[in-house]
């Protein structure tokens, strides 16, 4: 018998700590996105210092204890909690003789294995790019700097060698692609536009689930569909119990016991220390969020450091300029604690996505929140104003029709957007 299953890069992470009180967690959240990179973190090791070393970011002694390691447990790679500069990682190789491995290109990493859609392999494309351009380094070129005349010249151009002409030719390229990648996704974008402002012009309320990565939300859309959704076979989201599962904004419509309809999304999870070009790049995925009426912070209550996920989350939607819209936060995985569940308090539930009660509580608790300023109103349309009746189906919540010979009696509950355009429709 043959293992024809491919072996995990075994992976050494290590990190500084500069007396902040969440270094704990972090290393946790490395080591998670490590393993979700493929790779088997076999060891760890940890320095406390003020400052980090300019050209090293660990001190020597620390570099030799992390070398020795290492290799006694067979890593290949290092992984590093912070984004270091191109020196620190080219002196960290030559030093370790590991591949070296930031934070910020874990990330990247993660992200473009994850990819689906076109919109997010350019997203994550383009951060990539942006990424490495700063990084590029004459002695990656395998042409020699400065075999060039020797003399110097007007401008000083004949000292310019061979590897330094490479550099050059290398960040031109670099940054013809970041422009052609830019205006292919601004023209993804667009398309986006259009579809997203299709949905702003609806009446229904936008209600979008952020969060955490793997805290739920797409498991939270499922179980929403599960319960109101007819026929959502083809409807269901990508689940799976590991970090960035998914990086594509998923939107479906709601229909809560045949009365309330909305509009749900999913986002792209985040996560602390989120690259900020990754954050850039992500922003009209993540538009989604900021068109919302309601935010669903969906956090995982089982976990030790909810709240730094809670405060990560916040972080990310002050940066998309979605910090002030009105926002629920569920208390997903409840089943792993030992509290009872479900139960509301205030704005906020504790729930799990598995439970149908858990999902008929949560569904009741956002239409509370985006149908709160509805208002009840009767109405009689013409016989003949079909067009009307049809808004009112698709758009309101109807709760009583009836054909009489001078027209149709209706009962329904409107939006505040809509209440203007029923006014002449009004029982007095």
């Amino acid at each position: 018998m043959y293992d024809n299953k491919p072996k995990k890069i075994k992976a050494f992470i290590a990190g500084v700590n500069l007396n902040d009180p969440n270094f704990d967690y972090y290393m946790s959240e490395l080591a998670n996105l490590t393993a979700a990179n493929q790779m088997e973190v076999v060891g760890q090791a940890r320095q406390n210092a003020e400052t980090l070393v300019a050209g090293t970011y660990f001190g020597l002694g620390k570099i030799n204890e992390i070398k020795n390691m290492a290799r006694g447990l067979k890593a290949k790679v290092l992984v590093l909690n912070d984004e270091l500069t191109p020196v620190q990682i080219r002196n960290l190789e030559k030093l370790t003789k590991l591949r070296v491995i930031d934070r910020t290109e874990l990330i990247l990493e993660i992200f473009a294995s994850r990819a689906r859609t076109k919109q997010a392999k350019l997203q994550v494309q383009l951060a990539r790019l942006q990424y490495e351009l700063p990084r590029l380094h004459p002695s990656e070129n395998t042409l020699d700097q400065q075999r060039g005349n020797g003399g110097s010249s007007s401008g000083g151009f004949a000292n310019r060698g061979a590897g330094e002409s490479k550099l050059e030719m290398n960040r031109r390229t670099i940054g013809k692609q970041i422009s052609a990648i830019k205006k292919e996704l601004k023209a993804v974008a667009n398309q986006e536009e259009i579809k997203a402002n299709r949905r702003n012009q609806s009446a229904l309320p936008k209600v979008a689930l952020v969060g955490y990565t793997n805290a739920g939300k797409s498991t939270t859309m499922n179980g929403l569909l599960d319960a109101f959704s007819d026929g959502n076979e083809d409807k269901q989201v990508f689940v799976k119990n590991m970090l960035f599962a998914t990086l594509d904004t998923s939107v479906r419509r709601i229909e809560v016991d045949h009365k309330f309809n909305f509009i749900l999304s999913d986002t792209v999870g985040f996560i602390s220390k989120l690259p900020h070009n990754l954050v850039e790049s992500f922003k009209a995925t993540l538009q989604e969020a900021k068109d919302a009426d309601l935010l669903v912070n969906v956090v995982d209550s089982s976990d030790p450091n909810m709240l730094q996920m809670i405060r990560t989350t916040q972080q990310v939607l002050e940066e998309i300029g979605a910090g002030n819209i009105p926002m629920i936060t569920a208390y997903n995985k409840a089943d792993l604690t030992e509290r009872a569940y479900p139960q509301i308090e205030g704005k906020d539930i504790l729930y799990s996505a598995t439970d149908e009660a858990s999902i008929k509580m949560l569904a009741d608790l956002i239409s509370k929140q985006v149908f709160n300023n509805y208002g009840e109103f009767s109405l009689k349309l013409p016989l003949d104003d079909g067009k009307d009746l049809a808004y009112l189906h698709e758009h309101a919540h109807v709760k009583a029709e009836d054909y009489q010979a001078d027209g149709i009696y209706v009962t329904a509950n409107l939006a505040p957007a809509d209440q203007a355009r029923f006014e002449p429709f009004l029982l007095k």
